[in-house]
This record gives structure tokens, sequence and C-alpha cells, in this order.
């Protein structure tokens, strides 16, 4: 599919959220409550850390920290050795809150697999977004 017609192999999304980057951080990189808004998984701010995350029917998918800085940018290789893609979290402040940027990036769209996930995750991202938002905006949610 990669034919030089403009196909491009990330997707993008960008929320406001709210919340302090401090909050936002925590809520990506505590594996309690990240499996809370999206998958189960021993994720780290580590660089080399690696962990699976439990995609249920998908199955667990490796992964490994590439870039960690607190409160701003969480960067890892999702299902390594599969897709080889890689998620980018950049946190940004604005305000009283935290602009998100969220990057999947790396989908091979010349194989069946890199173009079924690239348009499944397109497709999912915005509902995992909203599970983050609303685990966020819980009274008593994590600080």
């Amino acid at each position: 599919m990669n034919d030089n017609s403009g196909a491009v192999d990330a997707i993008s999304f960008e929320r406001f959220l709210p919340h302090p980057p401090a909050v936002v951080w925590n809520a990506l990189t505590d594996p309690g409550l990240h499996a809370r808004w999206w998958a189960a998984g021993d994720v780290r701010p580590v660089v080399g850390h690696r962990f699976t995350l439990d995609m249920g029917g998908f199955g667990s998918q490796p992964c490994r920290v590439t870039e960690a800085e607190p409160e701003r940018l969480l960067a890892y290789v999702f299902a390594e050795g599969a897709l080889d893609t890689t998620i980018t979290w950049r946190l940004e402040p604005e305000g009283e809150g935290t602009r998100l940027h969220l990057t999947h990036a790396g989908f091979d769209l010349d194989s069946p697999m890199g173009r079924q996930a690239y348009q499944g995750m397109g497709n999912g991202w915005p509902g995992v977004l909203t599970r983050l938002e609303t685990l966020l905006d819980k009274p008593g949610a994590p600080a």
C-alpha cells in the first residue's frame, strides 16, 4: 500500500487534559493505573525496561522503553518482533493542564498485518484516550 501516494505509517492524536503533567505522567507510568485505562503490564519509565502489555484477544505484546523524560516524554517499542511500532507520549504543560500528544508510528503498510494493525489501532486509540480522560476525571482520581 505504501506506493508513494502519500501513505502515512503513523497515527497521531492530541488531547487537552485538565490535569497537571505529574498526574497524567502517573497514569501513563503506574502499572496499576495503566491497567485501568488501557492494558495490564509492568510499564516503567526506565530506558531499556522490557515489559508486556496484555492486549486481551491480541495476546501479550512485548514492549521496550526507548525514551523517558519524567512528566515530558515516554516512548516504547510496541509488539517488538511482530509489529515493531513505536508509541510516543509527549506531555506539554498548558495552563493548569496538560496537552497530551500520542504518536503510534512505524506501521509496515506493505504487509497485511501492518495495514490491519494501522486501521484497528487508528480506530481504537480514541476510545483508549477517552478511558484515560475518564480515569483522571473521576472524583478521587490518582494524583
